[in-house]
């Protein structure tokens, strides 16, 4: 099983401090043991010299009958046993070691006999000089890992404040503001070296403007053609009119309001996708909505939906929402006409406060539109239609502020959820462009 680690463990702040701590760590252990060695040798080599010249002084005097200096002596009771065996082999050595509670640098010989001739040199100094040197290393290797870590923390943050900045943005185009850029102030002076983050934001900033064009250029076009085709679309209309009774006259008045609704469909999304609409609010009772949307679906029909059986409409808990009347009813309506066209009786509009879902009991929703959403101009599975319809509506809910998904019900059947703000957008946003 792997370790789950804490959310901000994942953050490239985080990483680069572990990283800087680290490497830090490791340098200042490795300097520390280098300097700890090296003062550590130079000092114990100086006290083994000292010692070692004190006892060649003093197996001179041993030798000439002279009186011992202060700190030589024959087998001497603090004189560690494995330096007082090599001195009685005929070896001389040195060897630091406590002598009544101080450390000592002992140098030993042979003397005659089975007996040893020792120096003792006080050690005590030394000592204290590799302690303070020890913990001297320890707070310098300290302050240097915290001022390390604090100015790389710095530099760090700098650069993840700029990613996360051009993260907001590529969120924000995500979301359809394609007015987002980043603007990074140091992409813009050529003087200064590029890095890659203001190269990213640069190529970003390039994404957003050419699909901003693109889509500009493709609204543009579906606004001209709704256009153009709807005044022809009209006079094609009144001489459908004109034409004598029949089934040939029925089917060329069929097709004809067949056009004119998408037409009129192509000319709402235009709209839509400028997002300059303008809200109407109002208070409205959802429950008595909900009924007065079916009744006119069952005597009309939304977008040429074919309604055979009525929508049976279930408030659970009807709820009071100040929204934009048309524009709601616009939504449901589409709802209701896809349940009808697509889906298999019954179809239930259920009110719960302000969650309003629309189910029927056909095969469901294709998959791709359950995972990304309704398409226009895409239909699976034979279904009749352009795919307008929920497009509409889900542009609608935008334009409410509302939420819009669509599910699959387990026991089979298209559910769509409508769930209304409980706070409502602003009365006015922009005047509606012309399309």
């Amino acid at each position: 099983m792997r370790l789950a680690l804490p959310s901000w463990a994942g953050t490239l702040a985080a990483k680069a401090a572990a990283f800087i701590t680290v490497m830090c760590c490791a340098l200042a252990a490795l300097l520390g043991v280098l300097v700890h060695v090296s003062v550590t040798n130079q000092t114990v080599g100086q006290a083994r010299d000292l010692a070692l010249s004190r006892l060649t002084d003093a197996t001179t005097a041993f030798e000439a009958g002279d009186t011992l200096d202060r700190g030589a002596s024959l087998d001497p009771a603090g004189l560690p046993s494995s330096l007082r065996s090599l001195a009685v082999a005929g070896e001389r050595g040195t060897m630091v070691a406590d002598n009544q509670g101080r450390p000592t640098m002992w140098a030993a010989g042979p003397a005659d006999g089975e007996r040893a001739l020792a120096v003792a040199v006080d050690y005590s100094q030394s000592a204290r000089t590799i302690e303070a040197l020890d913990t001297a290393i320890l707070w310098s290797s300290a302050l240097a890992i915290g001022a390390t870590l604090l100015v790389g923390a710095l530099a760090v943050t700098r650069v993840t404040r700029r990613l996360h900045t051009t993260a907001q943005v590529a969120r924000r185009i995500t979301a359809g503001d394609l007015d987002a850029r980043v603007d990074d102030p140091r992409a813009k002076d050529p003087g200064r070296p590029q890095d890659e983050v203001g190269a990213v934001a640069v190529a970003l900033d390039s994404m957003a403007s050419s699909l901003q064009g693109k889509l500009l250029s493709e609204q543009r076009f579906t606004a001209d053609v709704a256009h153009e085709l709807r005044t022809p679309l009209t006079g094609l209309h009144a001489a459908a009119e004109l034409l004598p009774p029949g089934r040939p006259t029925e089917l060329v008045r069929d097709r004809v309001a067949a056009l004119r609704t998408l037409t009129e469909d192509l000319l709402e999304i235009s709209r839509l996708d400028t997002g300059r609409e303008r809200l109407e609010l109002d208070a409205e009772e959802l429950g008595a909505l909900a009924v007065r949307v079916v009744r006119v679906v069952e005597a009309s029909g939304v977008s040429g939906a074919a309604v055979t059986t009525g929508a049976e409409v279930r408030v659970v808990r009807d709820a009071r929402v100040e929204t934009d009347r048309r524009r709601l009813e616009r939504v449901l309506g589409n709802l209701l006409a896809n349940a009808h066209r697509h889906g298999r009786s019954p179809v239930v509009l259920t009110v719960d406060g302000p969650v309003v879902t629309v189910r029927d009991h056909g095969d469901g929703y294709p998959e791709y539109l359950v995972t990304h959403g309704p398409q226009r101009f895409r239909t699976e599975g034979g279904a009749k239609g352009h795919g307008l319809g929920l497009t509409i509506a889900v542009g609608q809910a935008e334009v409410l502020g509302a939420r819009l998904t669509f599910t699959n019900a387990p026991d089979g059947g298209a559910v769509a959820t409508l769930t209304l703000p409980q706070t409502p957008p602003a009365a006015s946003v922009l005047p509606d462009g012309a399309a």
